[in-house]
């Protein structure tokens, strides 16, 4: 009984009847057959991962805004990578091993059959590298865009405020009740002053705060 019942052997079978010539070499095409079927499962692993990513990218440039989701799936994707890092890196240290003439496993014949499932390792772990680099760019280019909608958002709240100044003291100085100022000059130059006044306030503790 297997240990362990997630490795479908169904496919690995297949494999080996399908190359069946090489028998004749002994269980060095047994292992070749073994080892191309699970660097075979590592491709379609990362073609699946690029595929995510690739959906990632087009949420990240969206019209409407998916900051959580995108650093959600960022989170989760990052990790898939060093789980399958973990999993493709250490296969060159197995073929290397397989194909040294002390360890007399490979036949000379099968030589070439494990050097190309060699550079196919070599390509796979290219390629979760080259994805993790892109993971980690998309991480970057969100927080670039957070930071962006964040500087407009304080821009428009700051010249929002700006221009509530002169409404709000002009509201004041336009009620029909008696005020300090009330139907004379001197009530038209402090409510410019006022207006001025505030409002050069407020603009340079906003430019202060970088946030115009």
């Amino acid at each position: 009984m297997r240990r362990d019942d997630t490795f479908a052997l169904e496919g690995l079978i297949e494999r080996w009847d399908s190359n069946a010539d090489l028998t004749v070499y002994g269980v060095g095409a047994l292992v070749h057959g073994l080892l191309d079927h699970v660097v075979d499962g590592h491709f379609a692993a990362v073609q699946a991962l690029d595929d995510q990513i690739e959906a990632l990218e087009d949420l990240l440039f969206d019209e409407r805004p998916h900051d959580k989701d995108v650093q959600r799936r960022s989170f989760k994707l990052r990790k898939s990578l060093v789980h399958l890092r973990r999993v493709v890196l250490p296969m060159r240290e197995v073929l290397n091993t397989l194909m040294r003439r002390d360890v007399g496993l490979v036949s000379p014949e099968m030589t070439p059959y494990f050097q190309d499932v060699y550079d196919h390792v070599l390509r796979a772990t290219e390629w979760t590298e080259s994805l993790r680099d892109l993971v980690a760019t998309i991480v970057e280019t969100n927080l670039t865009l957070q930071g962006n909608r964040l500087n407009i958002t304080k821009k428009v709240t700051s010249w929002a405020a700006i221009i509530a100044v002169p409404t709000a003291i002009t509201g004041f100085y336009g009620q029909n009740l008696p005020y300090p100022g009330f139907s004379a000059e001197s009530g038209v130059v402090a409510s410019s002053a006022l207006i001025v006044g505030v409002s050069g306030a407020l603009f340079v503790a906003f430019k202060r705060k970088y946030w115009l």
